[in-house]
Formats: C-alpha cells, sequence, structure tokens
C-alpha cells in the first residue's frame, strides 16, 4: 500500500457497520477511531477508559473518546459488571483463557475483519496513520502531537504531503495552566525531561544550571543545592525525585544529574529543549516552554495570599481559594495539589491545613489507636481534639476505621475490638 495513503472511509465505515460485535469490531475501532497502536490496545485497562470525561487516559496522552466507540465500551464494561466479577482488569481478552490478548492475536483478528470488508491492502496500522491524517484535517501540528504521541517534527516529516490543511496556530495563553502542567510533571516523573520541568518549576532552576548539575552539587542529606552562585533549597517533591534517580544510577556513570536515557551521557541545551518540548505537548501544552516554568512573583505572590487566608481561618476549602484568587476548580485544585506537595499545606478530606496544626492523614489510624490504647475509650469529639480536624471529617475517618474493623462503636463510643471484647466478657 501506498505510505500514508488515505483509506476509504466509505469502505471502512460499511466494514464497521457489519463489525458491531466481537474483539474485532473494538479492535478496528480503538486503530481508526481512537488512533491507537496495536502494543495500546493490548494494554489497554478499564482503568484508562474515563467515562465521566469521555477520553482514553494512556500513560502518555490523553484522547478524546468517540461516540461510537464509548458505545462498544460501554456495553463491554456492562456485561463486565453484570458478572460481578473483578476478573483481568484489561479491556481486550482472549475469549478461551481470559487473559490480555496477545499481539499477533490482534494483528489476525484486524487483518481477517478487513479481507472480510474488501480492504485487502490496509494493514491495522494504516488504521492508525488515516486517524492522524484526519486529526490533522481539523487541529494544528502541537494538538495533533498531543493527541497522537507523535512530536511535531516526527508528523510534519512523515504527514506534511497527506495533510498539508491545518488551521493556523493559536496565540499562547497567559499564564501556564497548573492542573495539566502537573499532569505532565506525573507522567514524566521518571524521564530526564520530567526531572528537569520539576527543577524549573519548582526550583527556578535554569536550563544552563540544570544542564551542569552534578551530583557534588546535590546535598540530599541537608536537602540542597549548592550551585556556583548560591543555594538552593530542595522542594520535598524534587527531593524525592533526586533520591528515586541517585538509586537508579549504576557504579561509573557521569556524574551530571541529567543523562540521555540510552547514552547515558550529559544532556545538553537542544536536546533538553527537544524532550521537554514533546512531554509538554503530549500534555496539552504547546505554547509552554521550559523557561517559562520557572517560578514567577506573581504566583507566589498568591501562595502567600492563600496561606495568609489558612493562618487566618484555620483551613480552607478549594472554594475559598477559588473566590479569592478568582481561578477556575481544575486550577484551583492545581494550585492547592502543588501548596500540598511543596509541604505548605496538609490536605484532609477537601479541607487544607498549615504543617502541624493537624495529623496528617497517613498518621490518623496510628494516632487514634495509639489514643484508645491509653485512654480505654473515646467520644468522635475527643478524636476531634486529638487530630485537629473537623467534625464531619472524622465521623468519616472513625466510619470508615469501624467498616475495616480497627475500632468498635457502641453508641457514641469507640473502642479497640480487643478492649470491647473483654467488656463483653
Amino acid at each position: 500500500m501506498e505510505k500514508n495513503r488515505r483509506l476509504d472511509e466509505a469502505a471502512l465505515r460499511r466494514l464497521l457497520e457489519r463489525e458491531q460485535t466481537g474483539p474485532e469490531a473494538l479492535v478496528l475501532r480503538l486503530a481508526w477511531l481512537e488512533g491507537l497502536t496495536r502494543e495500546e490496545i493490548a494494554a489497554l485497562t478499564w482503568e484508562q477508559v474515563s467515562f465521566l470525561d469521555d477520553r482514553l487516559e494512556l500513560p502518555d496522552r490523553m484522547i478524546p473518546l468517540d461516540s461510537e466507540v464509548r458505545g462498544v465500551l460501554w456495553k463491554l464494561h456492562e456485561a463486565k459488571e453484570a458478572r460481578e466479577e473483578p476478573g483481568d482488569p484489561h479491556v481486550l481478552l482472549s475469549a478461551r483463557e481470559h487473559k490480555p490478548m496477545r499481539l499477533e492475536s490482534i494483528s489476525r483478528l484486524a487483518r481477517l475483519a478487513l479481507d472480510r470488508g474488501g480492504l485487502k491492502d490496509v494493514r491495522l496500522l494504516d488504521l492508525r496513520y488515516d486517524w492522524i491524517i484526519r486529526c490533522l484535517d481539523r487541529m494544528d501540528w502541537p494538538e495533533a502531537a498531543r493527541i497522537s504521541g507523535v512530536e511535531v517534527a516526527t508528523l510534519q516529516l512523515r504527514f506534511s504531503a497527506s495533510a498539508p490543511a491545518r488551521k493556523a496556530s493559536k496565540p499562547p495563553p497567559a499564564q501556564v495552566d497548573e492542573f495539566k502542567l502537573w499532569k505532565v510533571l506525573q507522567a514524566e516523573r521518571n524521564t530526564a525531561a520530567g526531572l528537569a520541568m520539576w527543577l524549573g518549576w519548582q526550583l527556578g532552576l535554569q536550563a544552563g544550571e540544570m544542564i551542569s548539575l552534578t551530583w557534588e552539587q546535590v546535598d540530599l542529606r541537608e536537602g540542597v543545592l549548592r550551585l556556583p552562585d548560591r543555594e538552593v533549597v530542595l522542594t520535598s517533591a524534587v527531593r524525592r525525585l533526586l533520591e528515586e534517580e541517585r538509586q537508579r544510577r549504576k557504579p561509573g556513570e557521569d556524574s551530571h544529574v541529567l543523562l540521555t536515557e540510552q547514552s547515558r551521557k550529559p544532556l545538553d541545551l537542544p536536546r533538553l529543549s527537544r524532550l521537554t518540548r514533546a512531554a509538554l505537548i503530549r500534555g496539552g501544552l504547546e505554547w509552554v516552554t521550559l523557561r517559562d516554568l520557572k517560578r514567577d512573583d506573581g504566583r507566589d505572590a498568591e501562595d502567600e495570599q492563600v496561606l495568609q487566608q489558612v493562618l487566618e481561618r484555620g483551613f480552607v476549602s478549594r472554594g475559598d481559594v477559588s473566590e479569592l484568587l478568582g481561578l477556575s476548580k481544575t486550577a484551583t485544585y492545581a494550585r492547592l495539589r502543588r501548596l500540598t506537595e511543596l509541604g505548605k499545606l496538609v490536605r484532609v478530606g477537601g479541607k487544607y491545613y498549615l504543617p502541624g496544626t493537624v495529623v496528617p492523614p497517613e498518621q490518623h489510624r496510628e494516632a487514634i489507636l495509639g489514643y484508645l490504647a491509653q485512654v480505654g475509650f473515646a467520644y468522635r469529639q475527643d478524636i476531634v481534639d486529638l487530630l485537629h480536624i473537623q467534625p464531619k471529617q472524622c465521623t468519616l475517618v472513625l466510619h470508615h476505621m469501624v467498616e475495616k474493623g480497627d475500632l468498635v462503636q457502641l453508641g457514641q463510643k469507640y473502642f479497640l475490638p480487643e478492649r470491647e471484647e473483654r467488656k463483653v466478657e
């Protein structure tokens, strides 16, 4: 078949009309209507299918969920739920073994279905290529790169002749979308690009400082970077990432913190720029550069406003912060998530507190069990005073512990299980 030739859409539509059930119906639609590769189809799990947001949440990108594909997936999901069995988390399972379908089996299913539709010269990969071409018909290169997972340069090299028409570029946004950025940082946390973005976003390092940074300058014990002209205090998130990166290093490797993945040589500026640019495009931040991630005074001033309000009121909710800063719900969530990751706030349910003023959620169980081991029993207000959280939040904590068997409730009193057994005897 001619490279990247547009497929016969009418023939494919007729084929999909006939292929309404069975695994081949799903394989064809995931490839042609969602642009998934054979490997992505095999690896797709139900956790990656968001019916609420109408998208597929793959490890490296998010893809809008086509209504036709959504319908097929929803029927499969309902059938799975009706069986009331946890089963395998993968969407596509072999009928005989009920295990994830092998790659060669996926190719064979697609081949047989395409042959039945008279499309003998079409491969499974051609369906994805046709999806990319159709994307380029209605969007610009960066947007197509974001949802396809293919870098802009590669798209232009391969598909320029097939999709010459595309929309004009949009003007860059005034501010970085922190919610999208947070998702990019999480997806790229174990890559050199991801570490570089963390260094820029949370520590304010310049690109030149990143590529010259060596492990001799990283003091994990004291939690600082010792740069030639200053010392930079590490945030808890960056410190954790550097610790993980240090543990992955092999004896004798180069002492620079940022290394290329294959050759394990220090990154230079052009390569660092390409890697971070590709990661940002995949995350929907096509107009953002590594330089844009540097902490700015405006954001710091807003952070101080939030922290001041928490200090005055004891806690804040997302609604409080949204009203205070005039941010959307998603932007507010990202802002509070960042402040929590920086260790400046502690989240308990939907409320945010200053560190040291509440018991962190991960310590609730230990604190409650230790308290009851000393006093024998407690009322809810006793636990509220112990954890320094709101009564409604405390009710949820206690309810979950009772459900799990960590506590026993009698009326308004809470006991340890063994103490209650002795009391009954």
